[in-house]
Parts: C-alpha cells; sequence; structure tokens
C-alpha cells in the first residue's frame, strides 16, 4: 500500500510536537493533524482525502447511539495453506493484531440522519481491503440482512481486488455478492455504494458497480485494473486523472463525486425515497392547470414560437432550485458516457421523494453549446430510462420536464443507435409502474420532445410549444422555403389552444404576463404546483392500473372518433 499521507520529520513549530504535523502528498502543505481531524481528514489546502478507517467511517456517518454490529457467520480462514514469502496464516493474524479486526469488512445495522440501513464498510488497512472468503460472506450477509429487514443497503468500498491467497474461492465471492445485489433489486431495495480511494479488481468488477447509486468521493480511484498493469499491458503512458471518480463521473460510469462533508446531507436525501409519505401530501395546493380552451388567449405564432425559445425561460435545473427542498443530480447512463443535454435526479418535492428528468439548455451561448442546445444524444436517453427504472424500483414517482429542439441528428448519435434509445426510452417510459407527469416546458420537438413526454398527465407551459417537426424544417421540406415558417408553425397546430383542442395535453400551465422569462420565480413556482397536483392525483393508484391506462391514452389517438373530433374542432 502507498500511502497518501506521510508524516514529516521536520521540525515542528511552537505549537505542538512533530507529531502534530505531517505534509499532504497531494500539495506538500504541513498540515496541523487537530485541524486535520476536524476536518473529517480531508487537506484544509488542495482538498485531497485521506483514507479512514472503519470505525472512522461510521463515527462520521450515523447516528449517534443507533449503531449495531451485524453477526457473521465464520468462515474458512486459510483454504489453500497458502504461502508465499510469508505464510497467508500469518498475514492474516498481524493484520487482526494490527487493525483490531477480523477482516476487511465490518456490517453494521443503524440509522444515518433517521434512515434506516445496513452497511457493509471496507478498510483498506486489512490486507488492501482485498475480497476473500471473509470479506465476500460480510458482504452477502449484509445484502441478506437489508432484505431480512426491508431497508436499504450502503456499501463503502476500498479494496485493491481479490485476496489471490484464498484462490479460486476469492473468484466466487464475485458472483456471490452479485446474486445478494440482485436479490435486493428484485425486491424493490435501495443499495447504494460510496467508492472511496482506491477500489480495484474484483470488488469494482461486482458488488460496488451493480448499486442503484454510485457515489464517490473526491480523487477516489476506480477500475479493473490498476494503472500500473494497463500502462505495462498497452505500453502506453495514461492520461491525467484516468480513472478518478472525476474522470468516472465524465465518462457516465458513477452518479456523482461528492467531498466527504457532505455526504450525509447527500445519503439523507437518497434514503428518503424509502422514507413514507402521508396520504394527504400536497393537499394544501390548488391546480393552477387549465383545461378551458376559452381562456386561453392566442397570440401571433412567430412571437409564439420565439418566446417558447427564449433563453431566460427556467430550465430543468432552474426549476430543480425553485421546487426541491433537495435534489441530488445522477449522472451517467452506465455505458460510457453523461449526455449534458438531459439532467435528472432524486430531490424531495414538499417532502415526497421524487425522480426528474429534464432536456437542459442553457442560458447562454457558452453553456447552449456545451449543452449540445438541449439536444440529446443515445446516452442522454440511456441515462433517462436508468433513472426510470430506478424510480420504478424505489417505488416513486417520475416527473419529466421538455424543453428541446428534438434529438441529436448527428453522425455519432445515428453511429449510437438514436432510434433504438428513443424507442426503448418510450418503451419504458409506458411501462412503468409508478406515476409519470411530464411537462413541456419550452419547446418540444419531434421524437425528441416524446421520448420523455409521454406521461400519464402531459401539461404544456402557456407559451411553449410541441410539434412533429420545428416549423423551420417543415417550410424547408413542404414549403420549400424558410421563409414560410411563420405558415407552417399556423398549420402544424403547435400552440398551447390547439393541443389542447387535439387533447395532446391534458392542460395547459399558466406563466406570467409576457411569459416565463419575465419572472422564473414565479413561472417555476406555478409548474411546481401543477406538478404536484398532478401526482397529488395519481398517487396511491396501483401500477398496473396506472400502466393500462396510460396505454389508453396514447391509444386512442387517430382512431375514427378522435378524427372526428378534430373534424369538429375545425369547424
Amino acid at each position: 500500500m502507498t500511502s497518501t499521507w506521510k508524516q514529516t520529520t521536520r521540525a515542528a513549530s511552537t505549537a505542538g510536537t512533530e507529531s502534530d504535523w505531517f505534509h499532504c502528498r497531494g500539495c506538500h502543505t504541513l498540515i496541523y493533524r487537530r485541524r486535520f481531524d476536524r476536518l473529517g481528514q480531508v487537506c484544509p489546502e488542495c482538498g485531497r482525502h485521506g483514507p479512514l478507517t472503519a470505525r472512522q467511517r461510521i463515527d462520521q456517518l450515523f447516528d449517534v447511539g443507533t449503531v449495531k454490529p451485524v453477526d457473521l457467520p465464520a468462515t474458512v480462514d486459510d483454504p489453500l495453506t497458502f504461502t508465499d514469502l510469508v505464510p497467508y496464516s500469518q498475514r492474516l493474524a498481524t493484520a487482526r493484531r494490527d487493525t483490531g479486526l477480523d477482516d476487511a469488512v465490518t456490517v453494521v445495522h443503524a440509522s444515518l440522519r433517521g434512515h434506516q440501513v445496513v452497511a457493509a464498510i471496507m478498510d483498506f488497512r486489512f490486507l488492501g481491503g482485498s475480497l476473500g472468503t471473509a470479506a465476500g460472506e460480510a458482504i452477502t450477509r449484509a445484502a441478506e440482512t437489508a432484505l431480512e429487514q426491508g431497508c436499504p443497503l450502503l456499501l463503502i468500498t476500498a479494496s485493491g481486488g481479490a485476496r489471490m491467497q484464498e484462490g479460486a474461492l476469492s473468484l466466487m465471492q464475485m458472483a456471490k455478492t452479485s446474486n445478494a445485489i440482485a436479490a435486493l433489486g428484485e425486491a424493490g431495495l435501495l443499495t447504494i455504494s460510496l467508492i472511496t480511494d482506491p477500489t480495484y479488481g474484483g470488488v469494482a468488477a461486482s458488488f460496488a458497480t451493480l448499486s442503484d447509486l454510485i457515489i464517490a468521493e473526491p480523487g477516489a480511484r476506480m477500475g479493473f485494473a490498476g494503472p500500473r498493469v494497463i500502462e505495462q499491458t498497452i505500453r502506453q503512458r495514461l492520461p491525467e486523472g484516468f480513472q478518478t471518480a472525476e474522470f468516472l463521473r465524465s465518462h457516465g460510469l458513477i452518479d456523482d463525486v461528492r467531498p466527504r462533508s457532505e455526504l450525509p446531507h447527500v445519503l439523507d436525501v437518497l434514503l428518503s425515497s424509502s422514507t413514507p409519505v402521508a396520504a394527504d401530501w400536497g393537499a394544501e395546493h390548488v391546480d393552477p392547470v387549465t383545461t378551458d380552451v376559452d381562456r386561453l388567449a392566442g397570440r401571433e405564432i412567430g412571437a409564439l414560437v420565439a418566446t417558447a425559445r427564449h433563453l431566460r425561460r427556467p430550465t430543468t435545473l432552474d426549476h430543480m432550485a425553485y421546487w426541491m427542498d433537495g435534489f441530488i443530480e445522477l449522472h451517467g447512463d452506465r455505458r460510457g458516457a453523461d449526455c449534458p443535454a438531459v439532467v435528472g435526479g432524486i430531490g424531495l418535492l414538499e417532502g415526497l421523494p421524487v425522480v426528474v428528468i429534464g432536456h437542459q439548455k442553457g442560458h447562454t451561448t457558452a453553456e447552449m453549446v456545451r449543452r449540445g442546445f438541449g439536444m440529446p444524444s443515445p446516452a442522454g436517453y440511456r441515462k433517462a430510462i436508468r433513472l426510470m427504472r430506478l424510480a420504478a424500483r424505489m417505488g416513486v414517482p417520475v416527473v419529466t420536464l421538455v424543453d428541446t429542439p428534438g434529438a441529436d441528428p448527428g453522425l455519432a448519435a445515428e453511429e449510437n443507435n438514436q432510434a433504438g434509445a428513443i424507442a426503448e426510452c418510450l418503451r419504458v417510459i409506458g411501462g412503468l409502474p409508478v406515476p409519470v407527469v411530464s411537462v413541456i416546458t419550452g419547446e418540444g420537438g419531434s421524437g425528441g420532445a416524446i421520448a420523455l413526454a409521454a406521461g400519464d398527465r402531459v401539461l404544456l407551459s402557456e407559451n411553449a410549444i410541441y410539434s412533429v417537426i420545428s416549423p423551420e424544417g417543415c417550410a424547408a421540406i413542404l414549403w420549400k422555403s424558410p421563409e414560410a415558417a411563420s405558415t407552417a408553425a399556423a398549420a402544424l397546430w403547435l400552440d398551447a389552444a390547439s393541443l389542447l383542442r387535439l387533447g395532446v395535453v391534458d392542460g395547459v400551465v399558466p406563466e406570467p404576463p409576457g411569459g416565463a422569462h419575465h419572472d422564473p420565480a414565479a413561472a417555476a413556482e406555478t409548474v411546481r404546483d401543477a406538478v404536484i397536483c398532478a401526482v397529488r392525483e395519481l398517487r396511491g393508484r396501483d401500477g398496473a392500473e396506472l400502466v393500462a391506462e396510460r396505454r389508453r391514452r396514447f391509444r386512442r389517438f387517430g382512431v375514427a372518433s378522435a378524427a372526428n373530433d378534430v373534424k369538429e374542432i375545425r369547424k
């Protein structure tokens, strides 16, 4: 083990002795140990996170007086009677003496800000946190205990990989622990991995990356093969930051990176998904949604399209800032990418846990470029699919906010099966056994929009638009002239009144005078109230009933009776 922290032999100041001070390996700053301890073993200068023991993790995360050890069954101690430079039995004895632990994993049942949880905490001091029979049994028993008690499982990882001295029996722990995590998922119980430095090999390739949610500490490294092995194999130098938490997040492999000081809050919000909420939730909110077409004032179509696309309209992340008591953004499709045009996460809406997924454009040209102008890649839809399935397992409502000119039409998107990603998104959202409320808040463009807009209730902001194609695209194809965009917009019936008449949307959410961009806070508050009232109506319904009614909603579009209704509207 290469220590991240090292003692300094330099003379100490008058404030303490030599042991009171040490150098940070990251920035080489001389740090006062008591200050370092108060900060949770985090360097106050560069933020480098030092290693924690299992006991320190327990003390930092869990409510005082609630921690109870989980009894673990005995396992084979030295199954191969293995000897290298030192007998394995001697290595075990030394590790137990030095750490005071039986093995690399400690399992407890505890309360975290009032939430009951079973936790399995790995301690790297014990033979590098390696995965042997005892560690694998501890992880499996932790999962079984969580299943028995019907509570979430928290996995805190720190490992160099499988324990070689136990041979194939160590390898078997990967399948054993993976099966245990799968059983929790099948039972609808939440699993969370907290990745700490380092997490490699058999641990990374089994239970650590199978959790519903994966949070990592800054700088924590995770991978199957270590960097030295990779460099020797490919004979290339690896890029700076390779396999770090930040690298993993940018490649969509973990949900987020959070400093140690934020972990209790983050875990509190994530664990809230398993907390019961009163049946009369949201009763005090008045529904602002308009379902009467005659109450909708018409606008000149060109001005309406411009308003729907205005850069100051609130984005999905703006709405989350206005709505939520807490919102934890979750990143990535777990397949190698994190599309910035789609954002999503878990938050508390008036105390009710919900999963929110939405398009994200931005307010400036630079942000629009970074966000791909709100046009999702296949990874964006796969991220949405992952979060929707998570909501289904947790039994919490889904809210989707739609604002996109359409899906990414580029070469890379096609190479990565853009059409298939949209189709799968539609299939998943159609079969979710939880309430789904969709709001088109700005621009609802084509398949890129409906992939997130196929909910139980589909609402439209007053100055938003929703169409099979952009007015400009329609004008170019059918009128052969971009100057015909306003004519095409009128012909497409993309405004609120027309969409309400067609039944494409169930209601219209009023906006402040002149549009949402004139008062984003008020606009967000109105959308929030509309969402709360829609979710309140749908809560408590049986999952199969929700799916059947959602499918009936879309089944009726285009049948003869609906066509006759459209003829009556035109009259």
